[in-house]
């Protein structure tokens, strides 16, 4: 536990946001590539908090290299949170929808996926996987479902990070 709670600190949070987002896309296109489970519209959603945060964490590293302040990287742990926050809806209406708890948005097909780099027809349809069909479980909870538990986890950290800051430290 004195590991963790060195580990999640105001000053480096941030540092540990981008690594995990930038691991959670390379783990999720690699199970794209290699395991054979192409994305569905909502899969795509949910990358895009990834994408987001990589680019908001890394834009605050490099902005706080410029203005060291308290405010600003409490400002950054907090918005960090707000973005994981995000990701935890998004992630936890999919998981509504393949539960059959929330209706689908439109574009969510219900066709097979198709590769487009083996596409031997151009007039192969691009339909993605529905999605209302997780293409497995673990331990009860699909992809969508692991996220949100994740991404709020994660939310809850950058608060606590956010907190964490002593008023004469940076």
């Amino acid at each position: 536990m004195a590991i963790f709670s060195k580990l999640v600190t105001a000053r480096t949070w941030p540092i540990i946001a981008i690594v995990f987002s930038a691991s959670i896309l390379a783990v999720v296109h690699a199970s794209e590539r290699f395991g054979g489970l192409p994305p569905c519209p909502l899969c795509l959603r949910q990358r895009e908090i990834y994408w987001a945060l990589i680019a908001m964490i890394a834009t605050g590293l490099v902005l706080r290299r410029i203005k060291p302040t308290r405010r600003f990287l409490t400002a950054l742990n907090i918005m960090i949170g707000l973005v994981f926050v995000t990701g935890a809806i998004i992630a936890g209406y999919h998981a509504g929808v393949e539960w059959d708890i929330f209706p689908p948005p439109t574009g969510c097909s219900t066709g097979p996926g198709v590769d487009p780099l083996q596409m031997t027809d151009l007039n192969q349809s691009f339909d993605m996987p529905a999605c209302t069909e997780a293409p497995f479980y673990f331990i009860g909870l699909s992809m969508a479902g692991w996220n949100m538990a994740v991404s709020a986890f994660m939310a809850i950290l950058s608060f606590v990070a956010a907190g964490r800051l002593k008023p004469h430290a940076l």
